[in-house]
């Protein structure tokens, strides 16, 4: 049996209700795909989740907190990032609303609420970070990890590049086409030049995005979070789970720099450099990324 997609789910995490949805038999193993910074689980793209499932994987997909239909937490306010960015970078503590830790116990909350003792986890991004905190805190949740894009949060690796950084800290329009244009712009910017995401794709995740309903606020406490949880590598050390490590060698947010950080900071991982691979994954590059997973799941 095969999940249907077309309206999404609730499960309470504490505090925080988590809108997901499944494709797939539930009898197979599971894999969560967590999403990255700002990103409803709708960018995930359906089609991408169906493969997944027809490998034969349980495949859930979701909305952080304070992003897309999940719960948003306006009780944390306006983070001032500017001080935080000048605290993190100076060594000391940075205090946010929420951190990633508590992002991935509402990864935990959601499988104890789909009576899923252990899954599969991939991410993108902060996504990634989120999985990399569960596998450090709650190992026994986890059979693999798939870190995609992401990063160990060390100051010192390579800074995006300047139109990246752009993408990262201007506010989209608030009106639906301009949304939808801004949308489109940051992934041509993400993508990069040879494998780019294709804009009838991007502009339907745009329009799911602005229709389910935005919250700019929440990315500013989204982007807390990840200053919070600082350099992960102390914590990376003591994972003992399979990790896989995705990462492609155009991407202008994350250079690869990063990815590489990544696999060397945890034991036994393996890295995998995606050619042309930018800060998405665009149709072209599925089975690049749809395949290791698989192989990692046993598949």
């Amino acid at each position: 049996m095969t999940m249907t997609t077309d309206a999404p789910e609730y499960a309470q995490a504490g505090e925080v209700r988590i809108a997901y949805q499944r494709f797939g038999r539930p009898d197979h193993p599971a894999l969560l795909l967590v999403m990255g910074l700002g990103t409803q689980m709708v960018a995930w793209d359906d089609a991408f989740c169906a493969r997944l499932a027809r490998r034969g994987l349980y495949v859930i997909r979701f909305d952080n907190r304070d992003i897309g239909l999940s719960t948003h937490w306006p009780q944390g306010g306006r983070p001032d990032l500017d001080a935080l960015m000048q605290a993190q970078f100076s060594g000391q503590a940075v205090a946010a609303p929420y951190t990633l830790i508590d992002m991935a116990g509402d990864t935990v909350a959601l499988m104890d609420a789909l009576g899923i003792e252990r899954a599969h986890l991939a991410g993108i991004s902060m996504g990634a970070m989120i999985g990399q905190e569960l596998a450090a805190r709650w190992p026994e949740r986890l059979l693999t990890l798939t870190s995609i894009m992401s990063t160990t949060g060390a100051v010192d690796l390579p800074p995006p590049t300047p139109e990246a950084l752009e993408v990262l800290i201007n506010p989209f329009p608030s009106d639906r086409e301009g949304y939808i244009a801004a949308f489109i712009g940051a992934y041509r910017v993400l993508s990069g030049p040879v494998h780019p995401v294709d804009d009838a794709m991007t502009r339907r995740w745009a329009a799911a995005h602005y229709d389910r309903g935005l919250n700019p606020e929440g990315i500013v406490r989204q982007m807390a979070a990840i200053m919070a949880s600082g350099d992960r590598r102390p914590r990376l050390r003591n994972i003992d789970r399979p990790v896989l490590v995705l990462h492609g060698d155009q991407d202008p947010l994350l250079p690869v720099a990063h990815g590489r950080a990544t696999a060397a900071a945890i034991r036994g991982a393996r890295l995998k450099i995606i050619k042309g691979m930018g800060h998405a994954i665009p149709a072209s590059l599925w089975d690049s990324v749809i395949d290791p997973i698989s192989r990692q799941a046993g598949l």
